[in-house]
């Protein structure tokens, strides 16, 4: 990555993490070991991996696309003209980023601040 486009991961559109989901699956882990050991270690695990995505997974938006860093290493560009459409699924607790491209499906954990993705989806990639 060259200096101008590091300058700009660190003053661009990028959402702040949410660590809500992973959590509350880490919490759900309690009362699950009570019913079913084996479910709370996979609920556990799920969200111990959720929560270090969500430390090292950020989205950018830019004027074309949208950019994935994986630690400050950007790893993924998602041009807005290559996208169909997008959702953000179970609006009263957002849990998960769906958007369509022309050749792909994706779907995202709600790792971020779910209103700020809204907000950037609108600007950047309106309906």
């Amino acid at each position: 990555m060259n200096e101008s486009s590091s300058a700009s991961y660190l003053t661009g559109n990028e959402l702040a993490p949410s660590y809500n989901i992973p959590i509350v699956l880490i919490a759900a882990v309690i009362p699950l070991v009570w019913l079913q050991t084996w479910v709370a270690f996979i609920v556990g695990a799920f969200g111990l991996f959720l929560l270090l995505q969500t430390a090292l997974i950020r989205l950018q938006f830019t004027d074309t696309d949208l950019v994935v860093f994986r630690s400050s290493k950007e790893i993924r560009r998602f041009p807005y003209a290559e996208w169909q459409e997008w959702e953000i699924f179970w609006s009263p607790i957002p849990v998960l980023f769906y958007f369509r491209e022309v050749n792909s499906i994706h779907f995202l954990p709600m790792l971020f601040q779910p209103q700020e993705l809204r907000a950037c989806l609108e600007k950047y990639c309106p309906r």
